[in-house]
């Protein structure tokens, strides 16, 4: 219900605003933008989403089926089982659906944005098959979608590529901050979903595994700092990506020759669903990016970020930051208005101002939220998403928050 909620404002809100803008201040553009806003926007959805989506999909659907039959998913569920078990105890022991979520978590964590997206909808596939009532987001559903969206990535590649692309003098110095960032979201998404679903996060196995998480992600932190160099940072991060986006599905391969599976039929037997997975989740991107648009053109992200400058300069802070919260704003709705907001402040600010600096950790630190779960449950056909939304967005709360202070603790 929470999301068909906030669809129903992204509408009203839109066309109130738009009367206001018309009525008030004489702006008579102002519905002709909107409208060709929508326009743009589905189009946008089945022609820059969803259709390229279908190669991509069908490419990691192939690849992931000859790891089924492999055995590599099953090895992975072994290997995470104990852990997965205290936060998915509604999901069997060594079910496909673990190795499937590990390998999206994998993806993300490495910022690998192409694979990530299809092994995800693949373990969301995998985790409805095991749920009751179809129509309902299940706990599992909910828990993997949560900390799916909050993007723990500890290679943020893309972003960059872009400070390098304008000139950055030091690209990778947003390496640590969203480490952290993206880190406090995960955590945060973690904590309410398992309050919710009364889920013993202080269980030995749990803080084991945490305790090794936040270990390893410390130690690769410290290891960068005092033995790379800038230029070794960023050449390491973008050569080991490529060569992990690579060595998946050479790794695949090789345990089916072993298995000695057919491997190309393997392949195809899994790309055949690309297509109609891709086919199946554009109605649901049509109808929020449509809302999203509205809501965005009719001006509603720059009234708050103008409203919360306001309300901060009261308190007598630096306010610097509400300059950037429209990409915080943006980020849960809209990837490719948050990249152009992003890379309007490099451009005009420089990419090694604070707001340079501050863009890129906030835009590398949220997800796109509302297309996850559009996308996520759209290829179940989930209607009722129950605290998944709310959860999300705490998620990102979190890492906003953390991003805009850990900004202003390394480039303040």
């Amino acid at each position: 219900m929470a999301l068909n909620y906030i669809w129903i404002i992204f509408f009203i809100a839109a066309f109130i605003i738009g009367l206001i803008r018309l009525i008030f201040f004489g702006d008579t553009d102002i519905f002709r933008l909107m409208a060709e806003g929508t326009f743009d926007s589905a189009k946008s959805s089945v022609m820059d989403i969803a259709l390229p989506l279908v190669g991509i999909m069908s490419l990691w659907l192939g690849i992931m089926r000859i790891g089924e039959k492999a055995g590599a998913i099953n090895f992975l569920s072994r290997i995470v089982g104990p852990f997965f078990r205290r936060l998915f105890p509604d999901v069997p022991e060594n079910h496909p659906a673990v190795g499937q979520m590990v390998l999206n978590f994998s993806a993300n964590l490495l910022g690998l944005d192409n694979a990530a997206t299809p092994l995800g909808l693949k373990a969301m596939k995998g985790l409805q098959e095991l749920n009751e009532d179809k129509d309902t987001a299940s706990n599992a559903q909910i828990m993997f979608l949560v900390l799916h969206a909050s993007g723990l990535t500890i290679l943020p590649i893309a972003i960059i590529a872009q400070r390098a692309i304008y000139h950055s003098k030091d690209p990778t110095d947003i390496f640590i901050p969203c480490i952290v960032a993206t880190y406090a979201a995960t955590l945060a998404g973690l904590i309410v979903v398992s309050i919710k679903q009364k889920i013993n996060l202080f269980d030995r196995v749990v803080m084991a595994w945490l305790g090794g998480i936040t270990g390893f992600i410390v130690l690769l932190i410290w290891y960068f700092t005092e033995y790379l160099n800038r230029s070794q940072i960023s050449a390491f991060s973008g050569v080991f990506s490529n060569l992990i986006y690579l060595g998946i599905p050479v790794l695949f391969i090789l345990g089916g020759i072993r298995k000695k599976i057919n491997v190309f039929d393997a392949f195809i037997d899994g790309a055949k669903e690309g297509f109609e997975v891709s086919i199946k989740i554009i109605p649901y991107l049509v109808g929020l990016l449509v809302a999203v648009s509205l809501f965005r053109t009719c001006g509603a992200l720059t009234y708050l970020s103008e409203g919360f400058k306001w309300f901060f300069g009261h308190f007598n802070i630096d306010t610097r930051f509400t300059d950037v919260l429209p990409i915080a704003f943006v980020r849960p709705l809209s990837g490719s208005g948050a990249r152009a907001l992003m890379l309007d402040n490099l451009k005009t600010f420089g990419p090694d101002s604070f707001i340079g600096h501050m863009s890129s950790v906030l835009y590398g630190t949220a997800d796109t939220t509302f297309y996850i779960v559009a996308l996520y449950f759209g290829v179940v056909n989930i209607k009722k998403t129950r605290y998944t939304v709310p959860a999300m967005l705490i998620a990102d709360v979190a890492g906003i928050t953390t991003a805009i202070l850990v900004s202003y603790l390394f480039f303040g």
